[in-house]
């Protein structure tokens, strides 16, 4: 039998290059589109973003089937795998007509806000790009349904090679269209090759050998009944990530207050963390599969275990990480073409990171075994906690510059590692008792 650590590590790596794919699709666009000029940049750039608070919506549906379907493969119990499926493409089904149609209808208050109110030939360009990406949601929300259930089958390289050929096509076809339809063509190239996925997924889907299996079960729940489950247990898992977002967001209005060249310097900064965070998050997501197993195997005194395997193998990555962020923070920076005043701030924030990031990498890690275990509404709760008291001290601290502002990110992580920390002991004398941690207090 293979070792936890060897179980997420199988689980993580597909992951991560899924995540990686992903971010890779926007940044293909903006590159051949930063040809046609910089509205046509500013215009896809913000669109792309939106993308963002879309993936939290798909998150309801597709973290939460995930977690059901690997707990009722864990029990071994094909009905309620079968309930899970049910339930996960009925919320997809209510939720997609909602966002796709509502962000069709309201292309130019969307395209107005994510823009700051600019009323520039940007504006134009970025309601063009929403009249084809808004209808292409129902595409994006499918896809992720799909590796959602494809995860929680236990299967996390198909959706791995699924992003990778998006990617590929997108980065093949991208030139064309562009060059034919100008910024539409680079929504519409996305959503294409999205299609061609999303096709691949589902037979992918057919050929599985639990959800063959699943599909000839007997029902033992209502759609409807399927969908408030389903509902239940993703819900906290997307507001946790909107929360991070919007937070993250908010810290931006903060830095602005030390000038343009800060935000310039945490812009480019940020984005370099993403490659680092994105393993944490991997991490995360292999840990929430591997619980929901291990539970409904009835093995519920495996996941201390399995949390502790999850805190050092994102522990490692994030050690790595910063180590080699305050090494190479000048070449780093010196990559993005930055001028010097740009590049100094920013080789100083990437030296000064690397407490909040082994502290981060912990966290986020550990949570999979929370979400694994149906306890994300505690999760969310401690989320919010350490947003609330993120936001005023690096307020407080940002007088000492970019280093004040990771002091901040570094405190609120350790309040929320804290927290966290008092919740497993407690979880642990209340596993005794038999009352999850979630209906505690």
């Amino acid at each position: 039998m293979r070792s936890h650590r060897e179980h997420l590590v199988a689980l993580a790596r597909p992951v991560y290059f899924s995540l990686l794919a992903s971010v890779a699709a926007g940044l293909i666009n903006t590159v051949w589109v930063s040809r046609l000029g910089g509205p046509a940049v500013a215009a896809v750039a913000v669109a792309t973003t939106a993308e963002n608070v879309l993936l939290g919506i798909a998150l309801v549906f597709a973290s939460g089937t995930t977690v059901l379907v690997s707990r009722a493969r864990g029990a071994r119990d094909p009905s309620a795998v079968r309930a899970a499926v049910r339930g996960g493409w009925a919320l997809c089904a209510a939720v997609t007509p909602v966002v796709a149609g509502g962000g069709f209808l309201l292309r130019e208050p969307l395209a107005r806000l994510v823009l700051g109110g600019d009323d520039g030939p940007a504006l134009g360009l970025a309601v063009a790009y929403f009249a084809i990406s808004m209808p292409g949601v129902a595409v994006f929300f499918a896809q992720n349904h799909v590796d959602g259930l494809l995860k929680g089958t236990g299967d996390t390289r198909t959706p791995m090679r699924l992003a990778l050929l998006a990617n590929a096509l997108i980065l093949a076809l991208d030139p064309l269209l562009i060059h034919l339809y100008g910024v539409p063509g680079a929504a519409a190239c996305t959503v294409l090759c999205r299609c061609v996925a999303l096709g691949l997924g589902l037979l992918a889907l057919r050929r599985n050998a639990l959800l063959k299996s699943a599909a000839e079960a007997p029902a033992v729940a209502s759609t409807g009944a399927a969908l408030r489950r389903t509902l239940t247990t993703g819900l906290p898992m997307s507001l946790d990530f909107t929360v991070r977002q919007a937070g993250a967001l908010a810290l931006v209005a903060v830095v602005a207050r030390l000038g343009v060249t800060a935000v310039a310097a945490y812009a480019i900064a940020y984005k370099v963390l993403y490659v680092a965070t994105m393993a944490f998050y991997a991490v995360r997501q292999a840990a929430s599969i591997h619980t929901a197993h291990t539970l409904g195997a009835g093995r519920p005194g495996q996941r201390w275990a399995i949390g502790r395997q999850a805190v050092l193998l994102s522990g490692t990555v994030g050690l790595v990480v910063a180590l080699l962020l305050a090494g190479a923070a000048p070449w780093i920076m010196a990559g993005f073409g930055t001028g010097p005043a740009v590049a100094a701030e920013g080789v100083l924030f990437l030296r000064c990171v690397g407490p909040y990031l082994l502290l981060t990498a912990g966290f986020i890690a550990l949570g999979g075994v929370f979400e694994g275990g149906g306890e994300a509404p505690v999760l969310l709760r401690v989320t919010v906690l350490g947003t609330a008291v993120q936001l005023p001290l690096a307020y407080a601290l940002s007088g000492l510059g970019l280093p004040g502002v990771c002091l901040a990110l570094a405190l609120s992580m350790a309040v929320q590692c804290a927290v966290v920390g008092l919740l497993l002991r407690r979880a642990r004398r209340q596993e005794e008792t038999g009352v999850p941690l979630a209906r505690v207090g």
